[in-house]
C-alpha cells in the first residue's frame, strides 16, 4: 500500500517533480553563498566547496552525510539555537532525530521518516538544509531585492536582399570600395556622374537647335560600349516583406506546392492504404482458420484449468486441516518436552547425594569455624586478664608507694 501511495502522490505532482531537487539545490547553494559559507565552514573544516549538484546527485553517501550534518548544525547555529557540532564516530540516528527536532521548531513539516537523511543526498537533505537556511537568512535579516531587468534595444527590421541583384545604396558602395588602379585603362562611369549627364541632357533638350544634329559615333563602337556598361547599370527597387501582395503571392505559390505534393502524397498514400487492408483481411483470414485448427484444444485447455482450479480448493482445504494439526503437534511436543525436564529435575534430586555432601561440607566448615572463634575467645579473655591484673599490681604498688611516704612523714 505505501508503494502504491508512493506512486500516486508522483503522478499527482507531475512528470518534473523529479528534476525538482535539482531547482532546490541550486537556490540552496546561492543562500549559502549569502551566508558566507565558504569562510565560515569550509575553511574552517577544510572541505571543498560544493557543486550546483551536490546533494541531488548520490557521489560518496559517507562524505556526503558528514557535510550534510556539518552544514546543518552550522545553520542551526546561525539560526539563534544551539546546536553541537557533530563528531566522525557520533551516532548519525541520533544527529539526524537531532536536525529534525531542531526542524520542528522552526515550524518545519517533517512527513518523511529520519532513514532518508541517512545516504547524505536526495530530496529529502535539500529540502532540510534549504528550510535551515531560509531561517538562517530570516535571523540575519537577510532580504530579496527585487529584480532588475535588463534594457534590450528594438531589434531592427531585417531585409531579406537578393544576391543575384543590386541597390543603388549597394552599387554605390562596391564603387566606392574598388580600387582606382584596376580601371585605368577602363571609364567607370558613377552614379553621380549619370546624374550630372541627365541633368545635362535635359538643359540640352530645353535648348536643342532647331537644326537635326547628327551623330558621328560608330554604331558597333555604341553597341560595345552599352553592353560593357549595362551590368553597372541594372538596379533593381528593394522590396519591402511587409507588402501584402507579396504575402499572397507567397500563399499562391505554397498553395501550388502543397497541391503538387498532394497529388503524389495521395497516391502514395492510397497505394499503403490498399496494402494495408489486404494485410489486415489476410490476418483476420488467417486468424479465423487457427482459431478453428485449435478449437477443440482450447476447450480441453479450459476443461484442464477448471479441475486445476479444483484440485487447487481441495490442496487449500486439506493443507489447512494439515496446518491446524501441525500446530497443535507442537504444541502438545512442547508441553510432553517441559514435562520430561521437570521429572529429570525431580529424578535427579532425589537419586542424587549431592545436597547431603554440601551438607556435610556446610556442618563441618561451620564446626572448623566455631574452634577458631573458640580460641580467638580464649585469647581475647587471656589478654584481658593479664590486663586487669597489671592494673591491679599497679594499684597496689601506688598504694603502697603513699602508705611508705605517709609512715616517714
Amino acid at each position: 500500500m505505501s508503494e502504491e501511495n508512493r506512486r500516486v502522490e508522483e503522478d499527482d505532482r507531475g512528470p518534473g517533480s523529479s528534476y525538482q531537487m535539482f531547482v532546490v539545490m541550486e537556490d540552496l547553494l546561492d543562500k549559502l553563498k549569502l551566508l558566507n559559507y565558504e569562510e565560515e565552514v569550509l575553511r574552517k573544516n577544510n572541505m571543498k566547496s560544493l557543486s550546483r549538484h551536490y546533494f541531488a546527485l548520490p557521489t560518496n553517501p559517507g562524505e556526503q552525510f558528514f557535510m550534510f550534518t556539518a552544514i546543518a548544525a552550522w545553520l542551526i547555529n546561525k539560526a539563534g539555537s544551539h546546536f553541537e557540532q557533530p563528531q566522525e564516530y557520533d551516532d548519525p540516528n541520533a544527529t539526524v532525530s537531532n536536525i529534525l527536532m531542531e526542524l520542528r521548531k522552526f515550524g518545519g513539516v517533517v512527513d518523511f521518516p529520519p532513514s532518508k537523511l541517512k545516504a547524505g543526498n536526495g530530496e529529502h537533505v535539500c529540502y532540510v538544509l534549504d528550510r535551515l537556511a531560509e531561517e538562517a537568512l530570516k535571523q540575519t535579516r537577510f532580504i530579496w531585492n527585487k529584480p532588475k531587468y535588463p534594457t534590450e534595444a528594438p531589434e531592427s527590421e531585417t531585409v531579406m536582399e537578393d544576391d543575384a541583384e543590386l541597390t543603388l545604396e549597394k552599387l554605390e558602395e562596391e564603387i566606392a570600395q574598388e580600387d582606382p588602379d584596376d580601371y585605368e585603362d577602363e571609364n567607370v562611369i558613377g552614379i553621380e556622374a549619370l546624374k550630372e549627364r541627365s541633368h545635362k541632357s535635359e538643359l540640352m533638350e530645353s535648348s536643342k537647335p532647331d537644326e537635326i544634329l547628327e551623330s558621328s559615333t560608330d554604331a558597333t563602337e555604341w553597341n560595345l560600349e552599352v553592353e560593357r556598361v549595362l551590368p553597372q547599370l541594372k538596379v533593381t527597387i528593394r522590396t519591402d516583406n511587409k507588402d501584402w501582395r507579396i504575402h499572397v503571392d507567397q500563399m499562391h505559390q505554397h498553395k501550388d506546392g502543397i497541391e503538387s505534393s498532394l497529388k503524389d502524397t495521395k497516391t502514395y498514400l492510397n497505394k499503403l492504404q490498399d496494402e494495408i487492408s489486404k494485410t489486415l483481411e489476410k490476418v483476420a483470414s488467417r486468424e479465423k482458420y487457427i482459431n478453428n485448427q485449435v478449437k477443440d484444444l482450447i476447450q480441453e485447455y479450459r476443461g484442464a484449468q477448471s479441475y486445476l482450479g479444483e484440485a487447487k480448493d481441495r490442496y487449500q482445504q486439506v493443507s489447512g486441516g494439515v496446518t491446524e494439526r501441525t500446530r497443535a503437534l507442537a504444541e502438545i511436543s512442547e508441553d510432553l518436552e517441559k514435562i520430561k525436564q521437570e521429572m529429570e529435575e525431580k529424578g535427579s534430586s532425589m537419586s542424587d547425594g549431592a545436597p547431603l555432601v554440601r551438607i556435610k561440607q556446610s556442618l563441618t566448615k561451620l564446626k572448623q569455624e566455631i574452634v577458631q572463634m573458640d580460641i580467638r575467645i580464649g585469647v581475647v579473655e587471656h589478654t584481658l586478664l593479664q590486663a586487669n591484673l597489671k592494673e591491679r599490681s599497679d594499684m597496689t604498688r601506688d598504694m603502697h608507694a603513699t602508705f611508705m611516704l605517709d609512715s616517714t612523714y
